[in-house]
C-alpha cells in the first residue's frame, strides 16, 4: 500500500478508505485482528533497555560463550575415545549451570513485566464509535486517536482535525520550541507529545514502519549499555584477558610436561569455563529484579533495572515544590480586585477561563472550577482560545458577551502585566501606571505569605474572530487570584532524611521568587537565596556551573533552563535525579541521570522517567534510595567476591600445574566447583546490608573493584599455594587425595569469602540472610559428603583421611582470619561509596 500511495499527501477521506476505517474508528474485533498480524510497537518501558528478553534470547545468551562450545566439543571427542561417563557428567554440569541462569533471568523478566504493566502509557482511541483507553503499543493502522495536552504520540499519524494543537518535537528535531500542527501539515510523528490544544488523528504507520520505529530498530542493533553494564563488561574483559593468558600458559606447560593432549585441552578449557563469570549477568539481573520488587513495596516502580544503581548513587535531587514539599492540594483562597478586596466578577472571569479552556488540565484550573463552578445560566459560549504555553505563560479565551466578544486572559502576574495598559480599580477603569506600585505591593505581600498568585485581565473585542497571540495586548487588569498549597507537615523531616543519605535537594519551580523563598524557608532548605530563570538565560555555561554549586533555589524557571540546570549540576560531578510530573519536565527528565516521575503524571513525564513513584513524597524517595543502595550493595558483593576468587584460582592453578606431575584438579572437578559455588550467590539478592553501607551515595568505580580483585585474589592464592606445598611436599599425598583436598578447600574458601567479604564489618558482627546461610551451609555439607564418603567417586574424588580433612578445615579458618586482617588494615577496600 505505502509503495503505491503517498500517505503524507493523500486527502483524509481517501486516506481513511485506504486504511479501511471510518470516522467512528475501527470495530474492536478488526483492531484485534490487525494487532495479531502487524509488527507490534515495542514498549519504551523496558527492563533491559530495549533488548528482547524472550526465553530463546535467554537460552542463546547463557550458551553463547565459544569457550563452552569448544569444551562441549572436546568432551564429545573424549567420549568417542572411550571416556563416556566423565563426558556425560561434564555435559550435565554445563547444562545445569546454563539452565540455572536461564531460570533466574526468566523469573526476573516476569517480575519486571508485571511491574512495568503498572506504569504503562495508554492512549484514547475510537473503537466502534466509542472512546476507549488502550496501551500505546496496541494501536494499529486505522485507529482514530484522540489527542489532548500531555499525550505521547504512539505512532505516525495524520491529523483529521486540530484545535490550537502545539507539539513538542524535540525528541526528533532537537528544537525545544513547540510547533503548531494543522490538518494540512502532513505527519505527526511517533515519540513527540502534545503540549497544548486538542485534536483527532488516524494511525498510519506503527512498529518498525514508523520513523521512530526505524530509528529504534537501527539503534537496537547497537544498544548503548548503561554505566553499570559498561562497568561489569570492562571488569569481565579484564578477567577474560587474564584468563586467556593464563590458560595459554596452562596448555603450554602441560604440553612441555608431555601430558595427554585431550586431557590437557579438557583441563585448560574447564579452567576457562570455571574462571569465566558465566552467571554474572543472571545474578546481576536477579539481584536487580529482586531490588525492583523491594522498591515497589516502597512505592517506587523501576522501569529500567540499571537505574537502580544510579538511584543509589544520586547526590542531588531536583524537584518542584508543588506536591513534593507542599501538600499538592491547591485551593483558591480568594479572587480579589486590584485593591485586595474579594470580587465576584474576578471569580467569575477566572472560572469562565478555567472551565471553557480545552488545553491541558492543571491543578490551578481545577482549584478554580472547584471553588467557583459555573452553572448553565452563568456559562457563556466559547468562540476561540489561545492555549497556555511556557513562553507566554498566559491562557486566553474569547467568549460571547452581549453584542460583542470578550477576551479573558489568565496567567502569571508579570506576564499579564506585560500586556495590560489599564486596571479596574475600585470599580472604575484607570491607567495601570497610576496604581502599579500599589498592585505590586499586594502581589508581593501575597507571595511572601506563601500564596501562588495569578492575574486576570480582559479586553472587549468588537466581533467574534480567530484569536492570535497579538490579540493579547491593551488589556485591562481585573484582579488577582490567590491559591494556597500548605507545606507538608513532614517536608522538613524528609529533607533531613535525604541530607542524611548524602543527597542535596535543589528546588526548581516556575513560580515567583517570593513563593519559592517562602517554601524553602519553611522546609528548612539550607540556602534559600533565590536565582531567577531570566538571569539564568543570560549566563554562560561556566557561570551557571558556579551558581548551581552555591544555590539551592531557582524560581521562574522555564523547561529549557530546567534542563540546563540539570546538565550544569552533572558537569560539577553530581549524579542528578529529577522529580517531575508535568509536560514541561520531559526534557529535564531525559537529561537527568535518574528521571523520577509519579503514576499520576502526564504521559510524557512518565515515559521520560526511569522510576515512577506511587506517591509524590520525598519520604518515598528516601525509602527508594535506601532500597536502591541495598540492591546495588548486594550486586557488588557477588561481583567483588567472584572476581577475586576467580583471579586467585587462576594463579593457583597455573603455579600448581607447573610444579605437579599430575593435574591439580580434573576438568569435571573444576566445573563442579564452579557450579556449586555459584548457587549461594543467587541468595545474595535478598541479603542483609549493613546500615553504614546505606548512608552515602554508592557509585561504580572499576579501579577500586580491580584493586579489590587483586588484593583478595592474591590472599586466596596465598592460602591455595600454602595448602599445595603442605600436601605435595610435607604430607606427600597421592594425586587423587591431593585433588579431593584441593577441591574441598577451594569450595570451602570460596563459600567463606562470600560470607566474610559481603561486609566491611567483622563477619561475626554482620548477620547474613537466612537464605545465604542455608545455601552456603548446604553446599559446604555436600562438599564434605563428597570427600568423606564414596559418593564423590563419580567426580574422581577419593575419600579424604581425617588428618587431611582437618588440614583443609584449619586452612579455611586461617583464610577467614587472613581476610579479616586485610579488611582491618584496608577498610576503604570494602567501602561501597568508593566502588
Amino acid at each position: 500500500m505505502a509503495s503505491t500511495v503517498d500517505l503524507s499527501t493523500l486527502a483524509i477521506p481517501a486516506l481513511l478508505d485506504v486504511l479501511r476505517t471510518t470516522d467512528k474508528g475501527l470495530p474492536a474485533s478488526e483492531a484485534l485482528r490487525r494487532l495479531s498480524t502487524q509488527p507490534r510497537t515495542p514498549s519504551r518501558f523496558s527492563a533491559h533497555r530495549g533488548r528482547q528478553a524472550g526465553i530463546w534470547h535467554e537460552v542463546r545468551r547463557q550458551f553463547a560463550s565459544p569457550i563452552i562450545w569448544i569444551l562441549a566439543g572436546t568432551t564429545a571427542l573424549s567420549m568417542l575415545l572411550g571416556d563416556l561417563l566423565e563426558g556425560v557428567i561434564i555435559l550435565a554440569i554445563l547444562i545445569a549451570s546454563g539452565l540455572a541462569g536461564i531460570w533466574r533471568e526468566h523469573q526476573a523478566g516476569r517480575v519486571m513485566k508485571d511491574l512495568l504493566s503498572r506504569v504503562q502509557v495508554h492512549v484514547e482511541v475510537l473503537r466502534d464509535g466509542n472512546i476507549t483507553s488502550i496501551p500505546s503499543g496496541d494501536v494499529v493502522p486505522g485507529d482514530l486517536i484522540v489527542l489532548n495536552a500531555g499525550d505521547v504520540i504512539p505512532a505516525d499519524l495524520r491529523l483529521i482535525n486540530a484545535h490550537n494543537l502545539l507539539l513538542d518535537e524535540s525528541i526528533l528535531t532537537g528544537e525545544s520550541t513547540p510547533i503548531e500542527r494543522t490538518v494540512q501539515e502532513g505527519w505527526v510523528r511517533e515519540g513527540t507529545h502534545v503540549v497544548s490544544g486538542t485534536g483527532q488523528a488516524v494511525v498510519v504507520l506503527t512498529g518498525s514502519t514508523s520513523q521512530m520505529g526505524k530509528l529504534r530498530e537501527h539503534i537496537s542493533q547497537g544498544v548503548r549499555p548503561s554505566a553499570f553494564e559498561i562497568g561489569t563488561t570492562r571488569l569481565g574483559m579484564l578477567l577474560l584477558r587474564t584468563m586467556v593468558t593464563l590458560v595459554a600458559v596452562l596448555i603450554v606447560v602441560n604440553m612441555l610436561l608431555q601430558r595427554p593432549l585431550i586431557e590437557s585441552l579438557l583441563f585448560a578449557l574447564a579452567v576457562a569455563v570455571g574462571l569465566t563469570p558465566q552467571l554474572l549477568p543472571a545474578i546481576v539481573v536477579a539481584s536487580m529484579s529482586a531490588g525492583a520488587q523491594r522498591m515497589a513495596r516502597e512505592s517506587v516502580l523501576v522501569k529500567q533495572l540499571d537505574a537502580i544503581a544510579d538511584f543509589g548513587g544520586m547526590t542531588v535531587l531536583c524537584c518542584d515544590k508543588t506536591g513534593t514539599l507542599t501538600a499538592g492540594a491547591l485551593a483558591l483562597s480568594d479572587a480579589m480586585d486590584c485593591a485586595g478586596k474579594s470580587d465576584l466578577r474576578v471569580r467569575w472571569l477566572a472560572s469562565v477561563n478555567a472551565t471553557l479552556q480545552t488545553g491541558m488540565t492543571n491543578p490551578l484550573d481545577t482549584a478554580i472550577c472547584t471553588a467557583a463552578p459555573l452553572t448553565p445560566a452563568t456559562k457563556p459560549t466559547l468562540i476561540d482560545e489561545l492555549p497556555y504555553d511556557f513562553e507566554r505563560r498566559r491562557l486566553s479565551i474569547l467568549i460571547e458577551d452581549s453584542d460583542q466578544a470578550l477576551l479573558i486572559t489568565k496567567g502569571a502576574y508579570a506576564e499579564i502585566l506585560q500586556v495590560s495598559e489599564r486596571v479596574r480599580y475600585h470599580g472604575t477603569v484607570q491607567p495601570l501606571a497610576a496604581y502599579r506600585d500599589d498592585i505590586d505591593g499586594l502581589f508581593h505581600r501575597l507571595s511572601a505569605a506563601g500564596f501562588r498568585v495569578l492575574a486576570v485581565a480582559t479586553r472587549p473585542v468588537p466581533e467574534p474572530k480567530v484569536l492570535r497571540i497579538d490579540d493579547e495586548q491593551g488589556l485591562t487588569l481585573e484582579g488577582l487570584l490567590a491559591f494556597f498549597d500548605p507545606l507538608k507537615p513532614d517536608a522538613a523531616d524528609a529533607l533531613v532524611r535525604l541530607r542524611d543519605l548524602g543527597i542535596r535537594v535543589v528546588l526548581i519551580t516556575g513560580d515567583n521568587a517570593m513563593a519559592a523563598r517562602y517554601v524553602a524557608k519553611e522546609a528548612a532548605i539550607p540556602n534559600a537565596d533565590v536565582v531567577l530563570g531570566p538571569s539564568l538565560e543570560a549566563m554562560d555555561d561556566n557561570s551557571l556551573r558556579q551558581i548551581v554549586i552555591t544555590h539551592d533555589v531557582f524560581a521562574q524557571v522555564d523547561p529549557l533552563d530546567k534542563e540546563r540546570l540539570v546538565r550544569a549540576l552533572q558537569e560539577t560531578g553530581a549524579v542528578v535525579g529529577l522529580l517531575g510530573d508535568g509536560i514541561n519536565d520531559g526534557a529535564a527528565l531525559r537529561a537527568a541521570n535518574i528521571g523520577i516521575s509519579v503514576d499520576t503524571a502526564v504521559d510524557v513525564a512518565r515515559e521520560a522517567a526511569s522510576l515512577v513513584l506511587l506517591d509524590k513524597d520525598l519520604h518515598v524517595v528516601a525509602d527508594g534510595v535506601s532500597a536502591g543502595r541495598r540492591t546495588f550493595a548486594n550486586t557488588i558483593k557477588y561481583v567483588r567476591v567472584t572476581m577475586s576468587a576467580n583471579l586467585g584460582n587462576m594463579v593457583s592453578l597455573v603455579v600448581a600445574t607447573a610444579f605437579l606431575p599430575f593435574l591439580p584438579l580434573l576438568p569435571i572437578q573444576i566445573l563442579l566447583l564452579n557450579f556449586v559455588s555459584d548457587i549461594p550467590a543467587f541468595a545474595l539478592s535478598d541479603d542483609r546490608v549493613d546500615d553504614e553501607s546505606l548512608v552515602k551515595p554508592t557509585t561504580w568505580k572499576i579501579t577500586n573493584l580491580r584493586a579489590f580483585m587483586v588484593v583478595f585474589g592474591l590472599v586466596s592464592s596465598a592460602f591455595d599455594l600454602a595448602l599445595f606445598f603442605v600436601l605435595a611436599r610435607v604430607v606427600v599425598v597421592p594425586a587423587e587425595t591431593f585433588q579431593a583436598a584441593w577441591f574441598a578447600a577451594s569450595t570451602l574458601t570460596e563459600l567463606s569469602a562470600l560470607l566474610v567479604l559481603r561486609t566491611a564489618r567483622p563477619c561475626w558482627r554482620s548477620r547474613p540472610s537466612r537464605a545465604l546461610l542455608v545455601t552456603s551451609g548446604a553446599i559446604a555439607a555436600l562438599v564434605l559428603v563428597l570427600v568423606v564418603t564414596p559418593a564423590g567417586g563419580l567426580m574422581g574424588l577419593t575419600v579424604l583421611p581425617y588428618a587431611v580433612l582437618a588440614l583443609v578445615v584449619s586452612g579455611t579458618l586461617g583464610y577467614v582470619l587472613a581476610n579479616e586482617m586485610v579488611k582491618r588494615v584496608w577498610p576503604a577496600g570494602l567501602s561501597l561509596a568508593s566502588q
